[in-house]
């Protein structure tokens, strides 16, 4: 099995999970990793809401996976958009780990106790907005680069604090007694933060079958229904937009925001449904949403 990752230090660590997991439950498959770079990758000057969205750190592995070169590729959920093309499907989403956000500092500040004016690295419009709207005086910066680089821009200087997926961090052994975790009221997380998921082409049932067994089926229920919520109101990373299912016995509680890109008005709402049908927990939400006024929102960023 040909897995088409991207070539970041956390990527081949995901990748390489995948491939772990793989051999322990079918021994006589042969899994190698096929590397790509992709344009996202190439251009880290920018920020992603400038030159395409998430769809820049996928399309080549996708292309990989149509013209034979690969056949599955693993993805952080958080980076793939809401809507994928017809022949491909999500075929399996790994437990999901940590899913919030850390504020990341050489002194181990907290968002309360931040210098005024703070110079804070971040390229998220959902962070951005959020962090803005518990404290306006900081000053939001750029922040691209893979997750070594961020942290080291930080520890040269560049930046105050950053702020970055807990995940990642813990992933590459980068989350140290600094990094303060940003609770869900302070930074609700991107959709799917955290979970790993398993890319391939709809159409190859084999395939599905061999994956099958890595799947994790609450987070998958979880990170579905999160997913639908941001489909509903058309988010991308373009979109201040974060939210967080999580599983009570058959319940599936789901928590949204949506924000303007200076932080000065969020909508915040949560619903519950069944865990079985993730989709509709996560279009309940989206229909509260809009009629609280998210679509005005979202037409400012």
């Amino acid at each position: 099995m040909r897995i088409a990752t991207r070539t970041s230090q956390l990527a081949i660590w995901q990748s390489n999970l995948v491939a772990s997991l793989l051999r322990e439950r079918q021994p006589e498959v042969q899994v190698e990793l096929v590397k790509i770079v992709t344009e996202g990758d190439r251009k880290i000057d920018t920020p992603l809401s400038k030159i395409g969205g998430k769809s820049l750190f996928i399309k080549e592995l996708e292309v990989a996976m149509l013209d034979g070169r690969a056949d599955i590729a693993v993805h952080s959920m958080k980076d793939i958009p809401n809507q994928l093309p017809d022949q491909f499907s999500i075929m399996a989403i790994l437990e999901r780990e940590d899913f919030r956000d850390v504020l990341l500092s050489q002194e181990g500040y907290t968002l309360a106790n931040l210098p005024v004016g703070a110079v804070v690295g971040t390229s998220s419009l959902r962070r951005k907005s959020q962090l803005l709207s518990l404290r306006p005086d900081l000053l939001i910066r750029d922040l691209r680069g893979n997750v070594p680089t961020r942290v080291a821009k930080q520890k040269n200087g560049d930046f105050d604090a950053i702020v970055l997926a807990s995940a990642g961090l813990r992933r590459l052994g980068l989350y140290d007694s600094a990094a303060y975790g940003l609770s869900v009221g302070e930074v609700m997380p991107a959709v799917g933060q955290g979970a790993i998921g398993i890319e391939a082409l709809t159409k190859d049932q084999n395939l599905r079958n061999l994956v099958r067994g890595l799947n994790n089926d609450l987070s998958a229920q979880e990170v579905f229904a999160e997913r639908a919520f941001s489909r509903y109101l058309n988010g991308s990373c373009q979109s201040a937009i974060g939210a967080l299912a999580q599983t009570q016995g058959a319940d599936l509680m789901l928590e949204g925001i949506v924000a303007s890109p200076d932080g000065r008005q969020i909508i915040r709402k949560n619903t519950c449904g069944s865990l079985r049908d993730p989709e509709e927990v996560g279009n309940k939400l989206g229909q509260l949403m809009r009629e609280a006024g998210a679509d005005e929102l979202l037409k400012l960023s």
